[in-house]
């Protein structure tokens, strides 16, 4: 095993109950006639990847790469019945090797999973939950458009817990309309006590085309100021240090030994396979993705035109794989160490990047200490300054 090499596997799971207000991601509601037909496909899908037939891969991927992390995304996964979930990791272990701590995580949402499914998915292999909770305030939930209230999330984490979830992160959000400091310390009041594993708190990020950002034109919601939306985060970020939570990422917290290995690796460049529709892969310096939709990729299937599924993006030259690993990398609290990187790419970032370096330097968004360039106190705040710099 030791000549194979670390990969990935997401797993995308596009059907939900209810799109909420802020969503672009691709996903689709009242399309549950179509679930069959898409778990068919897309089990073939990982069975054909996994024998060498897809991707950029030449041989069966048993004898090329094992698996170390397992990502089932959405849409909201918890919402399709747990046997489609059980099909998916059977066909997964059926056809990759796994390594001995392999990290299978999958999202739910409260109101969309119950005690036999999260059961069902304890005994497929799963073992790490990330709960969609977003906010403990029912006003705020409701103006996302979310479909549970906190009750039902906590009624969620504690039948998790009693199954035997050891592993469990709650996604919070930070920035919504009409928000005040007060809901994110109630918030976050309740999640500490609760002592998850991991938290994931996220700013709200407002798309065209979304409903959300209809009625922030149209003045029916309010955005917080950009001032109060920093002071939200800093005060999440002091709160759960305290708690006991390292800042690994900027916006991920976890107890020690509890950071998300899947977000780590795709962070640390790390190839990824990716099945079902809209899903991406990153294979060999090379980037895909499926086709968006539901129908087209069932479509494709059935039709036999299964390579039209697969649209080709990108091969990387050493210049973007670099441009992209300081992007990435940067994500990270502890920052980009210098050797690393000449182990990757046999070159010095000090000197590919001298120009952008300085520049950054000069503007206190980074700091470079000893071997390690990281983000500033300052380049938390201001980080998109620092990505355009490696665009």
């Amino acid at each position: 095993m030791k000549n194979k090499k670390n990969v990935g596997i997401y797993v995308h799971i596009p059907f939900c109950k209810q799109k909420c207000k802020y969503c672009d991601f691709k996903s689709y509601v009242g399309k549950e006639n179509k679930i069959e037909s898409y778990i068919k496909w897309l089990t073939y899908e990982i069975k054909e990847i996994g024998e060498g037939n897809r991707l950029d891969y030449e041989n069966n991927l048993d004898d090329l790469v094992v698996i170390d992390t397992i990502y089932i995304g959405g849409g909201t996964p918890s919402f399709i019945e747990s046997k489609y979930i059980k099909n998916i990791m059977d066909t997964i272990k059926e056809n990759y090797t796994l390594a001995d701590n392999v990290e299978v995580t999958i999202e739910v949402n409260p109101g969309t999973v119950t005690e036999e499914k999260l059961l069902d998915y304890k005994n497929a292999g799963i073992n790490r939950l990330s709960i969609g909770l977003q906010s403990c305030k029912k006003e705020l939930l409701e103006e996302l458009g979310r479909i549970h209230n906190y009750e039902e999330f906590e009624n969620t984490y504690k039948l998790a817990r009693k199954i035997g979830f050891e592993n469990i992160n709650v996604d919070l959000m930070i920035g919504l309309p009409n928000q005040i400091i007060k809901d994110i310390k109630d918030s976050l009041n309740k999640i500490i006590k609760l002592e998850p594993e991991h938290i994931s708190v996220y700013s709200l990020i407002v798309e065209e085309e979304t409903p959300i950002f209809k009625e922030i034109q149209n003045e029916t919601l309010k955005l917080p100021s950009d001032e109060l939306e920093r002071k939200m985060y800093w005060y999440v970020k002091d709160e759960l240090e305290k708690s006991g939570y390292a800042h690994y990422e900027i916006s991920n917290f976890a107890k020690p030994g509890f950071e998300s290995k899947h977000n780590m690796n795709c962070w640390k460049q790390q190839e990824y396979i990716g099945v079902g529709a809209a899903a991406h892969s990153y294979t060999n310096g090379v980037r895909f993705s499926n086709v968006d939709t539901i129908e087209e990729y069932i479509s494709n299937y059935e039709k036999g035109k299964e390579e039209d599924n697969l649209i080709f993006h990108e091969k990387q030259n050493k210049q973007s794989m670099m441009k992209e690993y300081m992007m990435l990398g940067l994500r990270k609290i502890e920052g980009i160490k210098i050797q690393d990187f000449k182990n990757k790419f046999a070159e010095n970032p000090i000197f590919s990047y001298r120009k952008e370096l300085e520049k950054l330097v000069n503007e206190e968004l980074i700091e470079i200490d000893g071997d390690v360039i990281k983000l500033t106190k300052k380049g938390l705040d201001l980080a998109n300054l620092v990505w355009e710099e490696f665009v």
